[in-house]
């Protein structure tokens, strides 16, 4: 056993400190305060949420790494081909530190060390117990639904969670339990709640109170690993072998072993939504490797397929910073900075003509800029882990229907879609049909009194059952991110001085109060997210959105693939035309052209599609 303690590091204290840049943070600061940027004109918007991104980069970003450890995940010897591929497991993004990133080390985060708090149960199952909110606050009477996009936004989340992070297979031993009230109709009292997996490389004589961390056991890169596994062994049974392709779901060899175990219809959390985006990517994938074939006739399987797995998670990437975010946060501001990150200020007609036009990401864009972890070993975090819990994102109830005339397919609900049974909606219904309900539906709206009533109890493929509300509650607590007010204050926000305040319907603020006993400050994290009033054009909160602030470009900046090693050389000239050229819309249609007249004059494929139904004469 290696043990090991190195510094902890946080956010590097001469990270443009300047004067000037003292001046530009803390007047974004004094502005966001005052007046908020969402009420701004779009130039100052932008220059706001410029500055309060680099007062993040500065203040909240803090490494776990150098906690004390023991039995570190070891990276495979440096090899030649680390240059120019992705490792399966994430290892070896930094050429310098080999171990950052990969799969099996640990969350990061974006508050103090000494900010987490202990899960103790006198924290986590504290009053109101988790059931309780789920109960009281969290219930869905009907959908409030998000009407300025569709259904695959829930699909596409998923799939994208799929791939940056899990915190792995729960003990069974040890739950939580979790008092109910008397009149509480769940089967078993008390309700029981699996805990997260210990942390396995902590070391076992760390001293009394330090910090709880947890790891990662997919790689923190966002490297399409949902698609390509997250092992060499995984890897291999999902390639065909021949010319850099992937198993489809529908080909002559599963793209999964025999192994019910193995099998992802069986991993807690699969349903049709995210069994399309797998087969839509694959496909895609599949494509890619068709394209450099014709154009690199000689590359071998090994070949292909390292580049087209580049260049599909590059298109992944681009499509969720131009295009999901875009949509879901479609304020004019946001919709402005986001197409920033991928294009820069110079926008996408300059780069399509001229490439890159200066160094800088504010000009053209983080791709294929200079790769930066501002001061701290780049790791995904286990507050974004806490603001990207979106289950209100799903529907209950689905309808689906024909693309070719909009006609009546059948209605099913979440549970009818979810587990082993989405599978046999992909057997017996045309996939076009699929994707076009889905592009039609709206999807829930992120807020209080609109979860899924079917994942409140959902029932795991192992016979488990679990109120996924409840346990979202837990998870906040169990991993020591903070309540709402003091989530507020940590970065740099006003805290709620009232209910009434915290919440926009003067209805849930008393829910709130009567629940909490009126403390306002043990109002837990998510409950404060859902219950906030949202910028124009948002279907999450404005709290939530300051952690995406920092972590979306920071994905981008960490990772020498979309940045220094984002080039020709490694892509292939005809791999950057295919990024490039791509958008969901063009993807939906090459394996799907029977979508056109549903998307005919979208650019965007995650707003709501036209409709098919005959029209009127």
């Amino acid at each position: 056993m290696t043990t090991h303690r190195r510094a902890p590091r946080r956010s590097p204290a001469g990270y443009r400190t300047s004067l000037p840049w003292r001046i530009i943070t803390g007047a974004a600061q004094y502005v966001d305060r005052r007046i908020g940027w969402d009420r701004l004109p779009v130039p100052a918007g932008l220059l706001t949420l410029f500055g309060l991104r680099v007062r993040l980069r500065q203040k909240n970003l803090y490494d776990t790494g150098g906690l004390p450890a023991a039995d570190e995940p070891e990276p495979a010897p440096p090899s030649a081909s680390h240059q120019v591929n992705r490792t399966a497991d994430g290892s070896h993004n930094d050429l310098g530190e080999p171990r950052m990133g990969m799969a099996g080390t640990r969350f990061g985060r974006n508050i103090p060390l000494e900010a987490i708090a202990p899960a103790a149960p006198e924290d986590v199952l504290s009053a109101p117990s988790p059931r309780e909110v789920s109960r009281t606050l969290l219930t869905r009477d009907g959908l409030v639904p998000a009407e300025s996009v569709n259904s695959l936004v829930a699909a596409w989340l998923q799939f994208m969670i799929r791939d940056w992070f899990s915190h792995g297979t729960s003990p069974a031993d040890r739950p939580w339990e979790v008092p109910l009230l008397d009149d509480d109709p769940w089967p078993e009292h008390p309700m029981k709640i699996m805990r997260t997996p210990d942390d396995p490389t902590r070391d076992p004589h760390a001293p009394a109170g330090t910090p709880d961390t947890r790891v990662n056991v997919s790689s923190h890169w966002w490297d399409a690993s949902q698609i390509y596994g997250k092992s060499e062994s995984e890897q291999h049974q999902l390639r065909t072998g021949e010319l850099g392709r992937l198993h489809l779901w529908d080909g002559e060899q599963p793209p999964v072993p025999a192994d019910p175990a193995q099998d992802p219809a069986r991993v807690p959390g699969f349903w049709l939504g995210l069994a399309m985006m797998q087969d839509l990517f694959t496909r895609e994938h599949n494509a890619i490797c068709d394209h450099l074939h014709g154009a690199y006739p000689s590359w071998s399987d090994e070949e292909l397929f390292q580049r087209a797995r580049l260049i599909n998670s590059a298109l992944l990437a681009k499509i969720h910073t131009v295009e999901w975010t875009p949509a879901v946060i479609s304020h004019p501001t946001t919709v402005k900075a986001l197409r920033a990150n991928w294009w820069g200020i110079a926008e996408e007609r300059v780069h399509n003509l001229l490439g890159r036009i200066s160094d800088s990401e504010v000009i053209s864009g983080i791709p294929g800029g200079e790769t930066d972890h501002y001061g701290v070993p780049y790791a995904l975090t286990e507050e974004f882990v806490a603001v990207y819990r979106m289950h209100p994102l799903i529907r209950d109830d689905w309808h689906l229907r024909a693309v070719a005339d909009d006609t009546s397919l059948r209605h099913c609900t979440l549970r009818d879609i979810s587990g082993p049974g989405a599978l046999k909606f992909l057997e017996t219904t045309e996939m076009a049909d699929l994707l076009y309900s889905f592009g039609t539906l709206h999807p829930g709206l992120v807020t209080l009194h609109n979860f899924p009533r079917f994942l409140q109890e959902f029932e795991r493929p192992d016979g488990f059952l679990q109120d996924l509300a409840a346990t979202d509650i837990l998870r906040s607590r169990e991993l020591g991110v903070p309540r709402y007010n003091e989530f507020r204050r940590l970065l740099r926000l006003k805290p709620a001085g009232s209910f009434t305040e915290l919440a926009h319907d003067p209805a849930w603020a008393g829910q709130i109060e009567r629940l909490y006993d009126g403390d306002i400050e043990k109002v837990d994290l998510m409950v404060g997210l859902y219950a906030e009033k949202l910028p124009p054009g948002f279907a999450f909160s404005d709290t939530a959105f300051r952690i995406f602030i920092l972590m979306a470009s920071r994905r981008l900046n960490s990772d020498r693939f979309f940045t220094t090693h984002y080039t020709p050389e490694v892509y292939s000239k005809a791999g950057m035309a295919w990024i490039d050229d791509n958008s969901m819309v063009t993807v939906l249609l090459r394996h799907h052209p029977e979508l056109r007249t549903a998307l005919s004059g979208l650019t965007n494929a995650f707003v709501p599609w036209h409709s098919a139904a005959p029209k009127e004469t």
